[in-house]
Order: structure tokens, then sequence, then C-alpha cells
């Protein structure tokens, strides 16, 4: 199919998929006050300044928090992510954003003020300290960054006033109201996500993981599925008093002496919660849009709703769209795209 049939498919496909969604509330903020936002150095990419969202009539407190990371190598995707977020709220202002990253790079947190200059946001350093000699080696080297590790630190990093937060991976797209996610039932779990008990759960471990009970053996009395811990509600309270934070270390410092799984920051988070979490509908993460973790190749949606569209694995949509060698999913990302190239681009 030419690269322009895919294009148009792919636009009516988007077009289907957020007509079903949250409502999008635009438009200034007609604030008076006078502000000043820091400008980005010319060492980060330029972005289009967004439009400042309002809340509906509807929106009567209830503030819904979201974590994401925040690094120059994915900074595109996350100003797509947060875009999507805002623009699909029925309540844009009652949304607080918290970014961790891994140094007070205070020219990544100006290119996202500069962007959406009217948005509730943090920025919290990360140690990378906390992960460094903990983390091994993984098949695919994005997955051995230290910030990668940080959702696990996420309950620690947060201050006392979040009570719930939803941490979203920054390849990540929101094509309904974040306030449905915000609001679902945990049933006294201390994670919401997308459950996939028909995966393989054995392909996630080694032999030497499943041929040792004193290893095995923590699965006793669980279920245990698969989840993508890239889109996950956490009840941050009970994550501290559970003292979640190091019995996750306690399995990344158990690799360091025995490989027993191959990713980076899932397993760890799988030998703690998997078979213990409150399920969320798949809709809430179309994951693998990215390919798989080696060769990144295309693919397609899996059938049934959607309300958020999510780029894991080896192919971003960003990288593909430059390289003109999109899947046709990746022009489902594409209108979110605040990237303002600093040359012109030409047609060929």
């Amino acid at each position: 199919m030419a690269c322009g049939a895919i294009a148009a498919v792919a636009s009516l496909a988007l077009l289907v998929l957020l007509g079903g969604g949250g409502h999008a509330a635009a438009g200034r903020r007609g604030d008076s006050a006078a502000m000043v936002i820091r400008r980005p150095s010319s060492s980060i990419p330029s972005f289009r300044e967004a439009p400042a969202f309002r809340n509906g009539e509807e929106c009567a407190g209830g503030r819904v928090d979201v974590a994401m990371t925040l690094d120059a190598n994915y900074l595109r995707g996350t100003m797509a992510g947060v875009l999507s977020i805002l623009q699909h709220t029925a309540c844009p202002e009652s949304v607080s954003f918290h970014f961790l990253a891994a140094g007070m790079d205070a020219d990544l947190a100006a290119a996202v003020r500069a962007t959406f200059p009217y948005l509730d946001l943090r920025v919290y350093r990360f140690d990378p300290s906390r992960v460094r000699g903990r983390i091994s080696r993984s098949i695919r080297h994005a997955l051995d960054q230290p910030l990668n590790y940080a959702r696990i630190y996420l309950a620690d990093t947060l201050p006392p006033g979040v009570r719930r937060v939803i941490y979203l991976d920054s390849d990540v797209v929101v094509v309904d109201d974040i306030r449905t996610l915000a609001s679902v039932d945990l049933g006294g779990h201390v994670v919401g996500a997308p459950e996939y008990c028909h995966a393989n759960f054995t392909n996630y471990f080694t032999d030497a993981f499943w041929s040792d009970p004193a290893l095995n053996g923590t699965f006793h009395g669980r279920r245990p599925c698969y989840f993508n811990t890239g889109v996950m509600v956490m009840d941050v309270g009970k994550w501290r008093a559970g003292g979640y934070t190091r019995r996750v270390e306690q399995w990344m410092e158990v690799q360091k002496q025995t490989r027993i799984y191959h990713l980076g920051s899932l397993p760890p988070f799988l030998l703690v919660l998997a078979g213990d979490i409150q399920a969320v509908d798949h809709r809430w993460n179309q994951h693998g849009l990215g390919g798989d973790n080696v060769k990144g190749r295309c693919r397609g949606l899996h059938p049934g709703p959607i309300s958020l569209l999510h780029w894991s694995g080896k192919g971003k949509p960003w990288i593909r769209l430059d390289a003109r060698r999109p899947c046709s999913v990746d022009y489902l990302w594409a209108p979110y795209d605040l990237f303002r190239p600093s040359s012109p681009v030409l047609e060929e």
C-alpha cells in the first residue's frame, strides 16, 4: 500500500477511535497574571507551544496525578503523551504531571514548560546510583538505563499528598478520558493494570529460575499473569506501607547472583506482583505497537475498543516516521507530535 493510502486509512481509523473517547476541552485559559517561561537550550529539540485547555462544567474538584519519566531520547514521545491526555479529558486543568528525570536537567524541564506553559507539573530528580549496582544486562540496551527503573521508586519520590498515581511510559498516547483510568476500583490491590493471562508466562524467566523451587516458589498461591508496567494505576500509600520498593530490589539483587530473567525492570515487578494485581480493561493498553525487542517489526492493532495506544518494543513512531519507514499504526501517533524541525522537511 502506498504511503499516502496508509496515511488516509490511519487518519480515518483515528477519527473512529476518537469518536467514542473522552471529551476534548480546548481553548486558551484567560489568565491575566504574567508568566515567565525559561526557553530550553538549542541542544534540546524544539516543540510548538500546545494550546491551553480548560475544564468542562462537570469538573468539580478531584485531581488526577500522572507520572512519567523525562529523558532527552524520549522527550518527543513524552510531549505527545501529555498532549493526548490533555486533549481527551474533560478536566485537563485537574491533571497534575509528575516527571522523574535522571538529573536536574533544567533544559528538559524548560522544554516541557515552554511547550505547555499552563501545565501543572513538577520535576523530581531520580538518582541513578540507586539502581546502577542492581541492573543486569538485558536483551535491549534501552532497557538497561537507570531511568527505566525509576517507576520502582515512584512512591518514595512523590509528595505525601499524592495518594494514587497513574504511571505511563513515554511512548503512549491516550485517546480517552484519563479520569476513567484514574477511577478504577483497585479492589484492595496496590497496583491495577491490564493483565494478559494468555501470554506464555514461563518465557519471562530462565530455566535456572524454573528449576529452583526456592525461587519459583514465590508464585505459590498465586495465578501469575503477564502485565505491562508501562501503564499502571498505583495506590501510593499501600506501596509504601507494603515495602514494595525493597521487595522489587531484592529480586534485582538475586538476578545479579543468578540470571533468572532477560528483560529489564519488568521481571522483578512480575515476581512481586503477578497474580496479585487488579485487572484493568485491555482497552487501556494496546501495547506492542513498537514490535518485538530485537527487530521492532511492524504490528497491527488488536481487535476491540481502544483507550490507550502503546508503542512498547524496539520501534518508536517518531523514529520510524522521520526515517520515512513508518508502520501504519505510527500515523495514529503523528497527530500528537509537537516537534518542530530545525530545518524544512522536503517531500520526495
